[in-house]
């Protein structure tokens, strides 16, 4: 890595690449003129063109990993390199090289942990761009984690981003693709980590260049991502919802069954009365289990959050 520093902080642009030989010298070369001090490292996964061979010509430094899946990136990115400051971009020339200083000086400013990237684009690349149901998806996906975490996120999807050295060596990467922008965010949530976001252009990509996105595919992933990270973060919830809702049904087949005892004193509906009790105790072990999985949960919190405050803080010298 460089030994040169940006406000006395180590800066590594760690990029995520596979199969963007199109665009990846220009990736490489627009962040080595816009933070000259900073470390570019590309994170070649598994490409079968000349993306590494390009990436190195260019001036970066490249590093091999096999297994695919941008979350398997991340995963070795955050693992393998030392720095302060950690930029992240994607390598498909989209993100504007030019916001790097913003990103990194409103981390190291704000004393924030993360720094999100918002995607503005012109009017006349839209189209090609940021395409009207990948708009809308984001929308949709920001809005539920939302919801459910809390947060202020606008663009939880971007893939430029500046980190502090304590979320990096904190954050316990699991997912496997492009879902990790969705753990990246709920990370920081679940921590209460200070977090901030800057508008930055967002661009079409050089000719030639595919994207790997599929609205549907993508989207459906992210979806059960938030669906397993809401089970797993917030299992009172969840697991107290079905108990809710197992009691309203076991108490509308119990309704009728009460009422004819009332009057004759009998229980014709023997059938429906088990049944009834049946849904009951499976609303009790629902609400048991979740209360249970809950204080496990605040456990594991505990614990991550121990490991992030055993991390010094980013400090400007």
């Amino acid at each position: 890595m460089s030994s040169s520093l940006y406000r006395g902080q180590r800066v590594a642009v760690i990029v995520p690449c596979h199969n963007e030989e199109v665009a990846v010298a220009k990736v490489v070369g627009d962040f080595q003129r816009a933070m000259p001090e900073a470390s570019v490292l590309v994170f070649d996964n598994n490409s079968s063109d000349r993306t590494a061979e390009l990436a190195r010509a260019a001036g970066a430094e490249v590093i091999h990993v096999a297994l695919r899946g941008k979350g398997n990136v991340v995963r070795r990115m955050f693992a393998d390199v030392e720095a302060d400051i950690y930029v992240m971009v994607d390598g498909d020339a989209t993100y504007d090289a030019g916001s790097v200083h913003r990103l990194v000086d409103k981390l190291l400013d704000e004393h924030l942990d993360m720094v999100v990237g918002c995607r503005e684009t012109p009017q006349t690349e839209a189209g090609a761009a940021y395409r009207r149901g990948h708009q809308w998806g984001n929308r949709l996906l920001t809005g539920s984690v939302a919801s459910i975490f809390g947060g202020h996120f606008t663009d939880m999807l971007s893939g430029y981003r500046a980190f502090s050295r304590r979320y990096a060596k904190s954050f316990p990467a699991a997912s496997h693709g492009f879902e990790t922008e969705t753990e990246l965010t709920v990370h920081a949530l679940e921590l209460r980590m200070a977090c901030g976001e800057i508008v930055t252009p967002y661009g079409s990509r050089p000719e030639g260049s595919e994207s790997k996105l599929s609205t549907y595919r993508d989207g459906w992933r992210i979806l059960k991502t938030i669906g397993h990270l809401y089970l797993s973060e917030r299992p009172l919830a969840f697991f107290g919802g079905c108990a809710l809702l197992l009691a309203v049904m076991s108490l509308a087949f119990a309704a009728p069954v009460f009422v004819q005892y009332l009057e004759s004193g009998t229980v014709p509906r023997l059938p429906t009365a088990v049944l009834s009790a049946a849904i009951m105790i499976s609303a009790m072990l629902s609400l048991s289990a979740g209360m249970v999985l809950d204080n496990v949960t605040r456990g594991r919190h505990e614990v991550r959050r121990l490991a992030y405050l055993a991390i010094p803080a980013t400090r400007v010298r």
